[in-house]
């Protein structure tokens, strides 16, 4: 069975829903197309949240963020949507998501959003 992009994320029971601690992810293979000119976007992800009740399964924000692939969206856009849904998904009790994105134009652009404290 081959793998896919997909938009739903999975969550696992936090085994440790007691006790404060944060989990790091990066993605340095990020895509995404700019909606005004068609060109490939790339970028680093990186996640990091302390959870509640719920962590999120890692293969699943893997293909998640695979999905954008093939989209339309500004950075600002983007990293804000993944915010919203992992957070939607997972409810942490905190959840910042930075974008780091290549060079393009001679610019250099990263954009950070936090849910929480």
């Amino acid at each position: 069975m081959a793998t896919r992009p997909s938009k739903e994320i999975e969550t696992f029971a936090n085994p440790r829903p007691e006790r404060d601690y944060e989990i790091q992810m990066e993605c340095p293979e990020f895509t995404c197309v700019c909606p005004k000119t068609g060109q490939p976007d790339f970028a680093t992800i990186r996640i990091s949240y302390v959870p509640d009740q719920l962590c999120v399964e890692l293969k699943s924000v893997k293909l998640y963020l695979w999905s954008y692939r093939d989209e339309g969206a500004f950075h600002e856009a983007a990293i804000n949507k993944i915010l919203d849904d992992l957070v939607a998904a997972c409810r942490p009790r905190k959840m910042t998501v930075v974008g780091d994105f290549n060079v393009r134009g001679g610019i250099h652009t990263t954009v950070s959003a936090t849910h929480g404290p």
